[in-house]
């Protein structure tokens, strides 16, 4: 088994704590699903939001999907002014036997833009 970084980022709609859980939910079970992982695979996630979502913690979602013995760190991203807003992202460490290339970042809702080289 090798440590593998997974990079993700999806969009809220709106700063509501159900449309950050609901968004990052997809997210983060949409990164566990295309790599074939369990949480027993995950290291640690690191979760980032733009400043302009402050309703919810992201990382509620995860525990709320089974993370539990998962260390989790929510952050809030720089103030860039061009950035786009509402964004969540994660950057998950795992075990895994695949090799770096076979690793799928997931990029969904209006972030896709972020990452158009990856994003699926």
């Amino acid at each position: 088994m090798a440590v593998r970084a997974i990079r993700g980022a999806t969009q809220a709609g709106v700063n509501s704590k159900e449309e950050i859980l609901e968004a990052t939910t997809e997210l983060v079970t949409e990164v566990m699903t295309r790599n074939e992982l369990t949480t027993d695979h995950v290291i640690s996630v690191l979760f980032t939001a733009t400043p302009d979502l402050t309703a919810e913690f992201p990382a509620l979602a995860a525990r709320k999907l089974g993370f539990h013995e998962v260390p989790l760190l929510c952050a809030s991203e720089i103030n860039v002014p061009h950035a786009l807003p509402r964004v969540i992202r994660l950057l998950a460490h795992v075990e895994t036997a695949k090799p770096r290339s076979a690793i799928q970042h997931v990029y969904l809702r209006g972030a896709t833009v972020l990452r158009l080289d990856i994003a699926q």
